[in-house]
């Protein structure tokens, strides 16, 4: 905490202060920037008994603890708050994932050599179960001083020995009050880059130093003192916040989190840095509540599928408590829900750091490597499987082929419907980032005028006969334009062309229904429709609302005898139990790009549709052509 002006309303703010490790002796020899090669040797769950942490999992949560100095007040201190929080922490590993704890300074009130103690006593409660951070705020050293002060008791305690046996320490400055960590989560390296209350010119460039070692890691530097707020939350950069601003963290588009405590209200905001990407500025501080904040923690829980940081404030310590029995103060402290206490950061991960750590998007993968036991069918619609592919937005002419690239004869050729022009079918460049091929096709399907373009196999294709009796797999990539403009009908993606009443059916809501369509609905839902070989049935499956602009994976799986569709490698909710033993496929052609009865079913499609694939056989998410984790 902090009774010190600065440019803005008098205020007080506490710092996110968060962890400590056991007692140690005299400072120790302290470590330079050498790299902790720990760090990246950690295995995919890394931890003690029962409290693992999963590093490959694209989800995983840090937690910032801000000031605990009035848990640490000479002969007033509690240290049970900060217990219960470190246990929940240790409890909590393996279900939040929690990669990492950082403390943000004001561990103590005074600084004594008391205070410090029974502080790096409590620490041991999380001590090898939760790697972590401490860094020296104005009230655990003199507060007149930068990081080159020397020996006090924060540094015995709290000093770089502490941390050497963690698998995340990377190392800390020739003083010993500023560290940093690397941590190994959502299959990446990132850096934690702890600063000193007042780091000093030599503290600054070894910072940079560190930076400049590790070029293509995302950071979070966190400190004590580095922005204040209004009262409404937003906050602004302090005087110590500035200089580092302007000396770290602006020139340095790595660093896209800054933490600091200190002052209070808590409160955030989104700075520019020089590369004209955003920096998140926060405020965690909570002495100034109920029992000194009681050791409230908050979890930062990132979530590299979603794109988004969700942020969350609690107490532990009041959370362990009988709901019964907890005092109204207690009761209304447990979780803080203001928008500056539990709110949610969208970040699009690889977009930010682009700059210095650009994603290299996967090669594409030859025919060869996508064609497990089975194939019946595969196409493609790059060079390798259509030929004239490569020139972006030039018509595919009809009489056009697509290769069976399986080598089983089911060839597709272009047929235009209706009247339609050439340009209702065109080659593209754009695909799914884990498409095998590097192509697709854009169909501009639609009514009023009827019009469209579709991919059909030959009369006599092997395809066309194919029963599926002991189950399939068929998998392809759509997506849907942004805008979907106009109003489009039920569309086709693909299907068998028989007709379900010409292979004897009594079910379903029409006669001339395809025996075996995948389609879009005007609402853009999934439908696959089947009717089976065996039975007088029509399961069919149905998925939520597709999302636009963006390529999606679908997969319909058949295990000989019920069918299950899988959207970008998740089970869907409306799956029918229904049982469905193979496809009566009547030895009619099978069509990519809707059907030939657009003017009664529809459509035909409106999108891109990318690699195609077909297989005599039930295939598990995990050998599906997008790898999903």
């Amino acid at each position: 905490m902090s009774r010190t002006s600065h440019p803005g309303p008098g205020r007080r703010s506490l710092l996110q202060a968060a962890l400590a490790v056991p007692a140690v002796g005299a400072a120790g020899a302290v470590l330079g920037t050498q790299s902790a090669q720990a760090a990246t040797a950690q295995p995919s769950t890394a931890g003690s008994g029962s409290h693992r942490f999963d590093a490959e999992s694209p989800r995983f949560a840090l937690a910032v603890l801000p000031d605990t100095q009035y848990l640490f007040d000479a002969d007033s201190a509690d240290p049970e708050p900060l217990k219960e929080t470190f246990h929940y922490l240790v409890a909590q590993r393996q279900e939040a994932n929690i990669a990492f704890m950082t403390h943000l300074g004001d561990v103590t009130e005074h600084g004594s050599e008391e205070e410090i103690g029974l502080a790096a006593d409590t620490f041991r409660t999380i001590h090898g179960k939760v790697p972590y951070s401490v860094l020296a705020g104005n009230h655990d050293i003199n507060s007149g001083t930068d990081d080159q002060r020397g020996d006090t008791a924060y540094l015995r305690a709290f000093g770089p020995q502490r941390f050497t046996s963690m698998p995340t320490f990377g190392g800390a400055s020739p003083d010993g009050y500023n560290s940093y960590h690397l941590l190994q989560a959502a299959g990446r390296e990132w850096l934690v880059l702890a600063l000193d209350w007042r780091a000093s010119e030599k503290g600054l460039a070894w910072a940079q130093g560190v930076l400049d070692a590790h070029p293509t890691l995302p950071v979070i530097l966190t400190t004590h003192d580095i922005a204040w707020a209004e009262d409404n939350g937003q906050a602004h950069l302090s005087d110590n916040g500035q200089r580092l601003w302007d000396r770290i963290i602006r020139g340095n588009d790595q660093i896209f989190m800054a933490f600091g405590g200190h002052y209070w209200p808590p409160g955030r905001t989104v700075l520019t840095n020089d590369a004209g990407h955003d920096v998140h500025v926060h405020i965690t501080n909570y002495q100034d509540r109920y029992y000194g904040g009681a050791g409230m923690v908050r979890l930062y829980s990132f979530d590299l599928v979603r794109q988004v940081v969700d942020v969350e404030t609690f107490s532990p310590w009041f959370l362990a408590r009988d709901p019964e029995k907890r005092t109204p103060l207690e009761a209304e402290t447990i979780e803080l829900t203001g928008p500056v206490d539990r709110f949610s950061l969208d970040i699009d991960f690889a977009e930010r750091f682009q700059g210095f750590a650009p994603v290299v998007p996967p090669a594409p993968r030859p025919a060869s490597r996508v064609m497990p036991r089975g194939t019946v069918a595969y196409w493609r619609f790059d060079s390798s499987g259509l030929a004239g592919a490569g020139t972006v937005d030039s018509a595919v002419a009809a009489g056009t082929v697509a290769r069976d690239l399986s080598g089983h004869g089911n060839d597709l050729r272009v047929q235009l419907l209706h009247d339609s022009a050439s340009k209702a079918l065109t080659w593209s460049g754009d695909h799914h980032t884990e498409q095998p091929a590097h192509a697709s096709l854009r169909f501009d399907g639609g009514k009023s005028p009827d019009r469209g373009a579709i991919l059909t196999t030959a009369a006599q294709a092997p395809l066309n006969s194919l029963t599926f009796t002991s189950g399939f797999t068929i998998e392809t990539f759509i997506k849907l334009p942004e805008p979907f403009e106009g109003d489009h009908a039920w569309m086709g993606i693909l299907s068998w062309e028989g007709r379900n009443g010409d292979a004897g059916k009594t079910t379903g809501w029409s006669t001339e229904e395809p025996t075996c369509s995948l389609n879009v609905t005007p609402e853009r839902f999934l439908q696959f429709v089947l009717y089976p070989h065996v039975q007088d049935a029509d399961p069919t499956s149905w998925s939520h609302a597709l999302p636009v602009g963006r390529w999606t994976h679908i997969a319909v799986v058949n295990n000989g005898h019920r069918t299950v569709m899988y959207v970008d490698g998740s089970q869907i909710a409306r799956n029918p139990s229904q049982p469905a033993t193979g496809i009566a496929t009547l030895g009619k052609p099978f069509v990519i790009g809707g059907t030939q009865f657009a003017e009664q079913f529809g459509q035909s499609f409106y999108g891109w549709i990318g690699d195609t694939r077909i297989v005599n056989r039930a295939l598990t998410p995990k050998d599906f052509m997008a790898p999903f984790a």
